[in-house]
């Protein structure tokens, strides 16, 4: 089976800007979620009418990047959802749809909630919220039950789990339009309200151990019905593992470079002795789990040929901790 990212590259190689990648996995990549009854209609799709034309405009844009150059300066964004609002509100403009985006709602001094996007439709507003999240599945260990469910997937620092995070957006964010105080900024109706979830999710490996290509390989990951079948995904791995994993260079993703495969030139990848050293120095120092891009030469490029988050070695502890909190049977009614 064909990973996520060799039919990345094998789509977008020819993109060489970060940023015009960052918008083409957005565009392209899959949901992270399916729609099962509770959510049915309520999962917001990029639909891509022209292939051509996608393909065109984004080769077009990566030669002559500085108009979304400038529009991403300009926000100096330094949260990733942000920067994927920016990324998304671009391309929105360019198919010309968007009315407005990050729309507050108040009463009074009190923000009540906010549109993250509102879009043109033939007879009222679309409203749109944008979620591009990372977690990493947790299971067993508890004694309690080995299955997998959308409580068992937490954030890298622990603070956020997927269920939580489903809830508060299908619950709370997508039923703002029904507030009697959105009336004021809304100059007509909200036909629809809808969800564009993006991300990846990250499993144990079948073998820690094991070889690049044998780890980009492995297929036999269970997920719940709510997720999608081909949702972008990686491994998640403890120090000891990574400093054993067999690999030629990888890189150390800084947050905002999270969406899109990586791609990058000789210099820029590190080797494997100081690609161990400089995982062992950054997760001392955070104390937080980073995103490691395991990298393969391709041509005259290095492409990503699978990703990982790397966990301190108290982090499973703690994460199983938090599991066990999260269960639906142990939350306070």
């Amino acid at each position: 089976m064909k990973t996520y990212q060799s039919q990345f590259h094998h789509q977008w190689q020819h993109l060489h800007d970060k940023h015009v990648r960052a918008l083409a996995w957005l565009i392209t990549s899959p949901s992270l979620l399916t729609e099962v009854p509770p959510w049915r209609g309520k999962i917001a799709e990029i639909e891509a009418s022209d292939d051509h034309g996608l393909i065109t405009w984004l080769t077009e844009l990566d030669r002559h990047p500085e108009t979304l150059h400038q529009v991403l300066e300009s926000h100096h964004q330094r949260r990733l959802g942000r920067y994927a609002e920016n990324l998304l509100a671009f391309y929105l403009q360019h198919l010309n749809i968007l009315y407005a985006k990050n729309v507050q709602v108040q009463n009074g001094k009190h923000t009540l909630g906010e549109f993250d996007f509102l879009l043109n439709d033939v007879n009222g507003l679309l409203h749109w919220e944008l979620a591009t999240k990372f977690y990493i599945h947790v299971a067993g260990g508890d004694g309690i039950d080995s299955g997998v469910h959308l409580h068992d997937y937490l954030g890298p620092n622990l603070v956020d789990t997927l269920s939580a995070k489903l809830n508060k957006v299908f619950t709370q964010q997508l039923q703002l339009s029904h507030n009697p105080a959105a009336a004021s900024v809304l100059p007509l109706p909200v036909l629809k309200a809808q969800a564009l979830i993006k991300g990846w999710l990250f499993y144990r490996p079948d073998d820690a151990f094991s070889s690049v290509a044998s780890l980009a390989s492995v297929a036999s990951v269970t997920y719940p019905a709510e997720i999608a079948v081909n949702h972008c995904r990686g491994y998640w791995w403890s120090i000891a593992e990574v400093m054993q994993l067999e690999l030629s260079a990888g890189l150390i993703l800084d947050r905002l470079d999270w969406l899109a495969p990586a791609q990058a030139g000789d210099a820029d990848v590190i080797e494997t002795a100081e690609l161990h050293e400089q995982v062992r120095q950054r997760l001392i120092r955070d104390q937080s789990p980073i995103l490691l891009a395991v990298m393969s030469k391709n041509g005259d490029v290095w492409q990503e040929s699978c990703r990982g988050m790397v966990v301190p070695d108290t982090w499973l502890t703690n994460a199983l901790q938090r599991r066990f909190q999260n269960r639906p049977d142990n939350q306070s009614s």
